[in-house]
């Protein structure tokens, strides 16, 4: 991650909150290889974070706390900065992420995949990994996408509402475990005040999709703006005719997809199937290991050693 206060205006929250931990650590008599091994992570992370480089988690800083015996002061440090000007998004998706940070208003349609906003860390993180063989920057990357959600979960976030296509909730990403808590996740965050999350089915062959996945942006300026993607970048128009047509599409597509209490009911139901899934795998995993164990039991006894038992001669009797 890029620094973003460089030319020496100041240092960034991010660096103040690794200067902190220097500070703890060095009185804590421990080198950055010593934390690492308590904590436990690799010493180039614990580097990063107090360079400034590395966005860490919560629980990073409670452990810090625990080990390095500061009261719970690296704790309250990290709930107080805003991070989301300390993470980096891919290059052409900056831009997206800046109008997050700004909209009043956004309105989605996605298919194939969950929307950014809308995504566990976990289904983030199997998502990156299909593309990405750097562990550090699927984590990364995960803790960018999961920064832009900060603002729409907390109160007072602005309107988000989005049409799922029923393919999200089929195609799996990460297995049925990711997928069951990423459903649990919708029907969490749809209870939101500014959220609503609708359902377009794969049953209703008349409703009228978009091609592609799509958003409406309303900033607080009054500037209106349609952003979709293609494979390596974001597209972004602000002509108002082609955001009006896009935004009256928009309506007929949620005005004919599920209500949200329906939406709801579907998602549930998809995530009861992900649960009967693991159930089933669960149950089989444990039949398996059983088969195994008596196949185990049998050649254990046929490779046991034999012994001839002495037989009678003829008139003679056993002892």
């Amino acid at each position: 991650m890029s620094r973003r206060n460089s030319g020496g205006a100041g240092a960034s929250t991010a660096a103040v909150f690794g200067e902190v931990l220097r500070h703890f650590r060095e009185a804590a008599g421990l080198t950055q290889e010593g934390l690492a091994v308590r904590i436990p992570c690799d010493r180039s992370h614990i580097a990063r974070v107090e360079a400034g480089t590395r966005v860490p988690q919560d629980t990073f800083a409670k452990t810090c706390d625990e080990l390095l015996g500061t009261g719970g002061v690296l704790a309250r440090l990290w709930g107080r900065i805003d991070w989301y000007p300390e993470v980096e998004h891919p290059d052409w998706f900056e831009r997206r992420a800046h109008m997050d940070a700004e909209a009043v208003a956004v309105r989605a349609y996605q298919t194939q995949v969950m929307p950014g906003l809308l995504q566990t860390p976990a289904y983030a993180t199997a998502l990156f990994a299909r593309r990405l063989t750097d562990g550090d920057e699927v984590e990364e990357r995960v803790r960018a996408r999961l920064s832009r959600q900060q603002r729409f979960y907390g109160v007072g976030g602005p309107f988000y509402f989005v049409v799922l296509d029923e393919t999200c909730l089929r195609h799996v990403v990460g297995g049925p475990a990711v997928m069951r808590d990423q459903c649990a996740h919708l029907l969490t965050v749809g209870r939101l005040p500014n959220i609503r999350v609708q359902v377009a089915p794969l049953s209703r062959s008349d409703i009228d999709r978009p091609d592609t996945s799509l958003s409406l942006i309303e900033l607080p300026g009054g500037e209106r703006w349609v952003y979709s993607e293609s494979l390596d970048r974001g597209h972004f128009g602000d002509n108002p005719t082609i955001f009006a047509r896009h935004s009256a599409t928009y309506d007929v597509l949620r005005a004919d997809a599920l209500s949200a209490p329906e939406s709801a009911a579907l998602i549930s139901d998809v995530m009861e199937g992900y649960e009967h899934h693991e159930q089933s795998r669960s149950q089989r995993g444990q039949l398996d290991q059983e088969q195994l164990q008596r196949r185990q039991r049998r050649r254990l006894h046929r490779n046991r050693p034999r012994f001839p038992r002495r037989r009678p001669r003829p008139g003679q009797q056993e002892p």
